[in-house]
Formats: structure tokens, C-alpha cells, sequence
């Protein structure tokens, strides 16, 4: 049975080290802000989760897992947070493809400051 937990472990790391690379290599590739954020939050937090299982797989202790838990709920928790700040500051900004959107939320609160409330 160890055998058998340890191979699922290794499998776990390898494909979450790949998903954490393909997130490397689209924040490397893609061009506007919104396919980088994809690329920045998804793969990456799945790979580490997925690396986070493994690890509770191989080490097969609970304190490790209670020390893993805290870990990826901080990741889930503020991997969206960041990715929401970060598109709408570039929207703020004017750097965001405006032509690539398919609805704009945020067209009307445009000629608002954002200190005035919108």
C-alpha cells in the first residue's frame, strides 16, 4: 500500500510542477492582462494543490496536514482577491484591450473618480 500511495504522490507532484510551469510560461506568452491572469491564478493554484496532496500522500502525518490546510486555503483566498485588484487597476489604467471585452461593467463609473464612489 505504501508503494501504491507513494507512486499517486509522485504523479501528484509532476503534473502540479506542470501546471505551475504552463503558469510560468503564459505569464511569459500571452500579451493583454486578462489571459495573464488567467494564466497566473488557475494552473497555478491547482498546481499547488495538487502539490499539497502530495506531499500529505507521502509524508502520511497529520500534523503535516494541518500545517498543508492553512496553506492552500490562504492560496484560494487570495489568488482571486489579487487577480480582481490587478485586472481592475489595468482597467483604471487604460492599459486593458477594451476592443477584446465582451460586456463592460464598469463603462458608467468610467467618468467617476474612483475617490467620489464609483
Amino acid at each position: 500500500m505504501n508503494e501504491i500511495l507513494d507512486t499517486v504522490a509522485l504523479v501528484l507532484v509532476l503534473i502540479g510542477g506542470l501546471l505551475c510551469i504552463t503558469a510560468a510560461i503564459g505569464l511569459l506568452r500571452f500579451h493583454d492582462v486578462p489571459t495573464r491572469l488567467h494564466a497566473a491564478t488557475k494552473p497555478q493554484v491547482l498546481g499547488l494543490i495538487l502539490i499539497c496532496i502530495a506531499i500529505a500522500l507521502a509524508l502520511r502525518s497529520w500534523p503535516v496536514v494541518a500545517f498543508l490546510v492553512p496553506i492552500v486555503l490562504i492560496q484560494l483566498a487570495s489568488a482571486p482577491l489579487s487577480a480582481h485588484m490587478v485586472g481592475r487597476q489595468a482597467y483604471r489604467n487604460g492599459t486593458l484591450d477594451e476592443r477584446s471585452l465582451y460586456v463592460d461593467e464598469l463603462a458608467e463609473t468610467r467618468g467617476t473618480p474612483p475617490a467620489a464612489g464609483g
